[in-house]
């Protein structure tokens, strides 16, 4: 079964091969709770990112509340938020199928021999506040935002906030 961010909460009917229409590439990262992979999208060719939760699922009623897919769907679209395409549950393994990015701030940095120029620090912070500042004015806190989690075009250029897996509500109450 999946769902489309476009769609919001609109299901559509099971289908078995959903994954199917991907073509997985390469592993891009392992995290405890998930895998993520570069994959292809068989009908237009265009990259993906799946992120594979590692944590069977019981149900599509229980990916549902999952506080990840609760938090994409109240932030919705944003420039410098990464975009949630749709969502899987196939063989009881969830995947969320997100716009794929080139590398991460963490990859960016490491790889360059010096610090960026402080304009162009200053145009990196304007965008990842940027997203920030639209994940907060919807109620949301990231509570993970690192390097790693600001995903980016081979040259830092565009940078989009990712992984609202620990977002939380900012209205909620202790402990966070």
């Amino acid at each position: 079964r999946y769902i489309s961010a476009e769609a919001s909460a609109k299901l559509r009917p099971p289908s078995r091969s959903a994954m199917n229409k991907y073509d997985i590439k390469r592993t891009c990262g392992e995290g405890s709770f998930a895998v993520v992979y570069e994959a292809v999208r068989r009908s237009d060719g265009v990259r993906v990112a799946v992120k594979k939760i590692k944590t069977p699922q019981p149900s599509w009623q229980a990916c549902l509340h999952l506080r990840e897919l609760r938090s994409f769907k109240t932030v919705g679209s944003h420039p410098h938020v990464v975009a949630l395409h749709e969502l899987v549950l196939e063989k009881k393994l969830l995947h969320f199928v997100f716009e794929f990015c080139d590398s991460n701030l963490y990859e960016f940095l490491s790889a360059s021999s010096s610090p960026p120029p402080p304009a162009r620090a200053a145009e990196m912070l304007a965008q990842l506040l940027s997203g920030v500042g639209h994940i907060h004015a919807h109620g949301f806190m990231h509570r993970d935002l690192k390097p790693e989690n600001v995903l980016c075009d081979a040259a830092a250029t565009h940078l989009k906030v990712a992984d609202l897996g620990l977002a939380r509500e900012l209205r909620s109450r202790p402990p966070y």
